[in-house]
């Protein structure tokens, strides 16, 4: 029997990934209905990708129609509400990125999962292209030998007109400015190929855009595994690029790309000692892009067949949140902050700019903004 699917949002990402990656399951799901606050949105996304009813809200929308699962295409701070009405209703819960404004939302979401589901996972879906699948692989194999430096950059251009939309950058409705909304993409992918972070040391300013957050973030991440690794998120960058370098014992691994990789994208370069047939041997055999989200969809309905919890989910859907928290800690308070600090009595805990918005935006436009104007 197919999984009967909800989808709450109906603008460009949803339409752009979320109904389109739904219909190319095919017999797998039945799109049953979506929801929006705007109804001539709504109504236009069921005609257009054939779905039977729409809604603008999302209370009566679960009621009336059960889904199984509910995939979330709304603004971050549309998130936590929603997440926790599906769950509450049975339905498991697929969301865009970033998964929530705070640890605290990311939590109180898990609290509303049950022992063997529904879970609620969130959309990374740079993690499922085929090359960097074959390297996580080859991490867990140890085949490249111990990671030692990385770089993880995601240097992209927003002018503007791109901000005049009310909830961007703002603490109150997107958590923060490219460390949560852009560069998070790239920066979950490195976590789920490098592991578990100790401590963060990071910057941040408001350089050119009139945004309550920062517009440029700069960090040095330490991993358990003792890898050091820079990681700058900028929307101030005209050739805009996303890249995540790796530099292991035996190879350098690097891909860049714009918003989704092929395996033409990324390079594979052995140290001088390791033989070739043995270098020849890494690539990936199979060429599955990231630049959709079928792929990390196919493996979310794979679980809920499995009855399993999906990838990205609980933990491992949470450690971005936490090297997010811990740069914006880091940046706010001016000194390196371990990953064990962020427990829930920290104030970074329950919001990003760490309780205090105000003080937060004055502190990172502090001799940049306003120096820019004059």
């Amino acid at each position: 029997m197919a999984i009967r699917v909800a989808v709450i949002g109906t603008g460009a990402i949803s339409r752009v990934q979320h109904l389109p990656s739904l219909r190319a399951l095919g017999d797998r799901v039945e799109v049953v209905a979506v929801a929006d606050l705007s109804a001539e949105s709504a109504a236009s996304a069921a005609a257009e990708f054939g779905v039977a009813s729409w809604y603008t809200d999302v209370a009566e929308l679960l009621e009336r129609e059960r889904p199984d699962l509910v995939t979330l295409a709304t603004p971050p701070i549309a998130h936590k509400e929603a997440a926790i009405a599906a769950l509450d209703a049975g339905a498991w819960v697929l969301s865009e990125k970033p998964p929530t404004l705070s640890l605290a939302d990311y939590d109180e979401i898990m609290a509303h999962e049950g022992e063997n589901g529904p879970y609620a996972a969130y959309i990374f879906q740079h993690r499922f292209g085929s090359a960097a699948e074959r390297l996580r692989t080859l991490i867990a194999e140890g085949s490249l030998g111990r990671p030692l430096v990385a770089k993880c950059d995601t240097l992209w251009y927003r002018d503007p007109s791109y901000f005049a939309v009310p909830w961007r950058a703002k603490w109150a409705t997107e958590g923060g400015g490219p460390t949560m909304g852009h560069g998070i993409h790239q920066m979950d992918m490195l976590l789920s190929l490098l592991g578990e972070w100790t401590d963060v040391t990071a910057v941040m300013s408001t350089l050119a855009r009139e945004t309550e957050t920062e517009d440029v973030s700069f960090a040095v991440v330490r991993f358990a595994s003792g890898a050091l690794c820079s990681i700058t998120n900028s929307l101030l960058s005209p050739r805009e690029t996303s890249q995540v370098r790796i530099d292991f014992e035996h190879a350098t691994v690097e891909v860049e790309h714009l918003y989704g990789y092929g395996n033409a994208h990324w390079t594979w370069t052995p140290a001088p000692h390791v033989a070739p047939e043995t270098a020849a041997a890494w690539a990936p055999t199979d060429d599955v892009p990231s630049s959709t989200h079928v792929p990390q969809f196919t493996q979310f309905v794979d679980s809920m067949e499995r009855g399993e919890r999906p990838r990205v989910s609980g933990a491992d859907g949470r450690r971005v949140m936490e090297l997010a928290a811990g740069m914006y800690k880091s940046a706010l308070t001016g000194r390196a902050v371990a990953r064990d600090e962020l427990s829930p009595a920290d104030p970074f805990y329950a919001s990003m700019p760490g309780g205090d918005p105000v003080g937060a935006t004055a502190r990172i436009h502090a001799g940049t903004i306003r120096s820019a104007r004059a």
